[in-house]
């Protein structure tokens, strides 16, 4: 396969794996639950996940939800300090399966979190296990030529986080003049106040 061919194939793959996602009973849920949660929204995963668990947050913040990310690793070192009762998490994890993510979910569980929010793929996801909803992200296969780099679950992930936010948003009512609040400098906070 040629440079272009092989481009086209990863895009391909990605959009379709976009496509393919069932947007269940689960996901209204999760921003439900999101739009009354009484404590903070916290996510967490590691990895490429982990960056998109992260980019959530940031996400979420942007668009009036105060949220943080927890790093899995650092939580086993104290930073599981910011979890409280009334807490919604939401953990990514394409295999369900790293020990880190698993962990976090269960001491977050002794310190009241109320409710675990999964975004998970594989079917023997032990994420599945320690979630009240899990968000399926469907069987991918990744173009990567090896079938290992995580490009189009990545992709998936990504696309399911912006749209629990965008319908979070929606939900709370956010204006133009709330946006543009949280953007007070750059492009985006000088767009907001335009008229």
């Amino acid at each position: 396969m040629d440079i272009k061919q092989r481009m086209q194939a990863v895009l391909s793959a990605e959009a379709d794996a976009i496509s393919a996602i069932n947007v269940s009973n689960d996901f209204i849920t999760a921003v439900e639950v999101m739009l009354s949660c009484e404590g903070k929204i916290l996510t967490t995963g590691i990895g490429k996940a982990g960056h998109i668990a992260k980019k959530f947050a940031a996400t979420l913040c942007s668009t009036a939800t105060p949220a943080d990310f927890i790093h899995p690793a650092e939580a086993a070192h104290g930073d599981l300090g910011l979890v409280g009762a009334n807490d919604v998490m939401i953990a990514f994890s394409t295999s369900g399966k790293s020990r880190e993510v698993i962990e976090i979910l269960e001491m977050s569980r002794h310190l009241g979190v109320t409710t675990i929010i999964g975004v998970t793929s594989h079917p023997d996801s032990e994420l599945r296990d320690y979630s009240d909803l899990v968000l399926d992200m469907g069987i991918i296969t990744e173009p990567c030529p090896l079938g290992l780099t995580p490009s189009a679950s990545m992709a998936v992930m990504l696309a399911i986080s912006d749209a629990i936010a965008l319908a979070l948003m929606e939900q709370k009512g956010v204006t133009r003049e709330d946006y543009g609040l949280r953007h007070h400098g750059g492009y985006l906070g000088k767009a907001a106040r335009k008229k």
